[in-house]
């Protein structure tokens, strides 16, 4: 076993690079030796259909294969490694194709089955003699071979008879299981380890989405599970496609492969686990299409830093990632290669037909001539050649040691360059990647765009790398990549929809309209009934005063003047006082203005009434009875209110909902008492009760005699106020829903309740005023007319 992994590790450490084309008859070579070695090397590539071998291969056949010759002359020229051994070997082409390798195979395992045979017979001669028998080969060992579908065929041949098989390239995962493949080791890591490498690269690229292609065959199809597999445990990428490449692909298969991978054009990452053949004909279908540029490549160790898949494609090879386990060149090998020649280089059978590709010329074909010349136990380290350690863990894999290259180049040249390495984690040097002279960065290969600001991620089903964007809208604004939510009440969402910011409150001002106006009129109000009242005060005694009443004339004034003052308390800005007074006030002025009135013309009434029957005067139609009235009448209202204002003190709030629109950025606040609509139509509607039941006695009392001079005032005042608040009904419910419906409201209330005291005031005040100031004459008691004489 140490000397299968020391000529393994020569062959590893010395990896070739090519392919070319020229049919030819495949060999075997045979060195004599007390112990053999088996070889096995794709000497010549695949060939079509219904020939088994294609062109000479120079990297990975025929250099491999010199690396054996080339260890076992090294072997057997040091007389400390085997005293008294030599080692022989026969080599075997597998055309690289795994049935005709199992065939070649065979010949390892014909002494033991022939041996076998003959233990129960030697045979006879004609003569009746024991035929002479050439000894056994002793075949210790296989090396090889290079594709896991081939190793994976001879290995299941080679465990029949125990025979051990070290491999310099087969990466397959399932050849670590010991349990079916015991005697298999190799000097490369599993492709386990590869596609963990592999997934680093991708993740390091930024890349999300991204296709594989297979060639089909334990290599390909194995690598792209492990890669699949080591990708979901990682998380955050995704396989768009997987695509396998058949044994004996069409011409016009990978022109399909390229249309597959188009059908996901997003995915511009493509992870390559493809023979050489296969990578090669796939850029070509790729430069064909003119998509030379549009995928980046990341291939396995198959593709590493050969030449030969690139070679006049390097368009569309430019910018591949791949990767190659870890190796160093043999000391001695450069020279004893390059030192080869027809002449002394004879025992290698296929020598001629790489000198032949290589040199580009045709030799005649005389024969050249071909010199005729129990498992080991687990041993696990040793050093190789070029001085590095040789190691296999329990499943006989080497540990996974690999650099990674970058094609950099085009235009019809280009070269391999290391770009970083991984040794159970990836370090890759990106100031060392290049990706064209229009881009510092790689290409993208994402399934969907990344969303924008205030944007959403709705995934698509079953495809995690995949989603829609989609706008938070409205009052929502983005709390995380797949979350819109709404903003909370008194917040609106920022111009993007990426957070929330404080909602403007709006107050109602001194200088706006809606408010000067109101304040304008009530000024104004107040301004006339003090006028009013001081003429009243001043012409106290005068018959028109007195007819008036002059106590509820009084009342009547100061109801007045506090329904035109509740409007200086509706525009203040609300809090806890102002909330306070406007319960307490709202209604009490009309209260008592109405109350006066009322009970002025239930008084008018119940007198013409009670004159029809009698002379007798009605009860409580004295200035005190009417005055216990009608404060009994408003007192109702402000017992209520006292109440309301116990049972639940008031306070100011900012109304988000009442601004709330369908546009955020017009959103806004609204400062106001805790008395919405209904409170304030409670605060009302004992007063307008009042002025209902004073308008029904008007309507009574509209055929009083001429003596009763305040009856139709009254009448005309109470019709004119029903209008108002009728007309009031509509414009204030009807205001529409926005940040300014309660200015809007406010101002409705204010004016509606400032006409409603303007009319008595000029119905019934003016005319009085207007007679006493300017006609004081006809403000004169009236004398006693005397009788003339008999």
């Amino acid at each position: 076993m140490r000397l299968l992994a020391l000529l393994t590790i020569t062959l590893t450490l010395h990896r070739p690079h090519g392919v070319p084309p020229a049919p030819t008859q495949p060999h075997a070579i045979r060195l004599e030796g007390d112990l053999t070695l088996g070889g096995l090397f794709p000497v010549h590539a695949r060939g079509p259909p219904g020939v088994p071998c294609g062109g000479v291969r120079k990297e990975q056949g025929i250099h491999r294969l010199e690396a054996m010759l080339y260890a076992l002359d090294r072997v057997n020229g040091d007389p400390r490694l085997l005293p008294n051994v030599t080692l022989g070997a026969r080599i075997l082409d597998t055309c690289s194709r795994d049935t005709y390798a199992l065939e070649q195979a065979l010949a390892f395992v014909s002494n033991f089955v022939t041996a076998a045979a003959g233990t129960g017979g030697q045979g006879r001669c004609p003569d009746g003699s024991t035929p002479q028998r050439d000894p056994p080969e002793r075949l210790v060992g296989v090396i090889g071979a290079s594709a896991s579908s081939v190793s994976i065929m001879v290995a299941n041949v080679l465990r029949l008879f125990a025979i051990p098989q070290i491999s310099y390239a087969s990466t397959a995962p399932e050849l670590s299981d010991p349990r079916r493949y015991e005697f298999f080791s190799r000097v490369v890591p599993p492709d386990s380890c590869q596609a963990r490498a592999m997934v680093g690269v991708v993740r390091a690229l930024g890349w999300s989405y991204v296709a594989t292609v297979a060639s089909e065959g334990s290599y390909g199809e194995s690598g792209v599970e492990a890669f699949v597999q080591s990708s979901r445990e990682a998380g955050g990428l995704c396989i768009a496609q997987s695509i396998k490449i058949p044994r004996e692909p069409a011409p016009e298969e990978f022109a399909k492969v390229v249309g597959r991978l188009m059908e996901t054009s997003t995915a511009r990452g493509v992870v390559l686990f493809a023979n050489e053949d296969d990578i090669r004909r796939l850029l070509e279908a790729v430069a064909a299409a003119n998509l030379s540029g549009h995928f980046s490549w990341v291939g396995s160790d198959s593709w590493g830093a050969k030449p030969g898949p690139v070679v006049g494609l390097e368009d569309a090879a430019r910018g591949a990632i791949t990767i190659l386990p870890k190796r160093l060149s043999v000391p001695g090998f450069d020279e004893y290669f390059t030192s080869r020649s027809l002449e002394n280089n004879r025992r290698n059978l296929w020598f001629h037909e790489f000198w032949e590709e290589d040199f580009n010329c045709r030799l005649p074909h005389s024969d050249v001539g071909q010199p005729h010349g129990g498992p080991a136990g687990p041993i696990r380290k040793c050093t190789g050649s070029a001085g590095t350690p040789v190691t296999f863990n329990e499943n006989g894999d080497a540990p996974g040691r690999y650099d990674i290259f970058q094609f950099q180049g085009g235009n019809g040249s280009g070269s391999y360059r290391a770009v970083g390495q991984w040794v159970e984690g990836l370090r890759l040097w990106a100031e060392s990647l290049d990706w064209g002279t229009n881009s510092s960065s790689p290409p993208p290969s994402v399934c969907s765009l990344p969303c924008g600001r205030g944007e959403k991620k709705t995934p698509v089903k079953g495809v995690p790398c995949c989603w829609h964007c989609e706008a938070c809208r409205g009052y929502l604004y983005r709390a995380d990549v797949h979350t819109c939510q709404p903003c909370p009440a008194h917040l609106r969402p920022t111009p993007d929809h990426t957070s929330c910011r404080p909602t403007p409150v709006l107050r109602l001002r001194w200088g706006d309209p809606l408010a000067a106006v109101p304040l304008a009129l009530a000024t104004l109000g107040l301004v006339a009934t003090a006028v009013v009242l001081v003429t009243f005060v001043k012409h106290h005694e005068t018959p028109i005063v007195k007819a008036s009443g002059r106590e509820l004339s009084y009342v009547l004034l100061v109801g007045i003047a506090m329904v035109y003052g509740i409007t200086f308390v509706m525009v203040a800005e609300p809090g806890v006082g102002v909330c306070a007074v406007r319960r307490l006030f709202l209604g009490a002025g009309m209260t008592l203005s109405y109350a006066a009135l009322l009970t002025k013309t239930n008084r008018i009434y119940r007198i013409f009434e009670q004159g029809k029957r009698s002379v007798t005067p009605p009860r409580f139609i004295s200035p005190t009875s009417q005055l216990v009235i009608t404060f009994t009448l408003s007192g109702l209202q402000l017992v209520a209110v006292a109440l309301w204002l116990l049972l639940r003190p008031p306070h100011a709030l900012v109304d988000y909902d009442m601004g709330r629109t369908p546009d955020p950025e017009d959103a806004r606040g609204v400062l106001r008492c805790d008395m919405a609509e209904g409170g304030t139509l409670a605060c009302l509607a004992y007063a307008l009760l009042l002025m209902v039941t004073c308008t029904v006695y008007a309507v009574k009392a509209r055929g009083v005699p001429e003596t009763f001079n305040e009856a139709k005032p009254i009448g005309f005042a109470m019709y004119t106020t029903c209008v108002v608040w009728l007309a009031f009904g509509p414009i204030f419910f009807g205001a529409a829903r926005s940040a300014e419906r309660v200015h809007v409201q406010t101002a409705t209330l204010t004016v509606s309740m400032t006409l409603s005291a303007s009319v008595p005031l000029g119905l019934l005040y003016a005319p009085k005023v207007y007679v006493i100031l300017l006609h004081p004459e006809r403000n004169q008691p009236r004398r006693p007319r005397n009788d003339p004489p008999p």
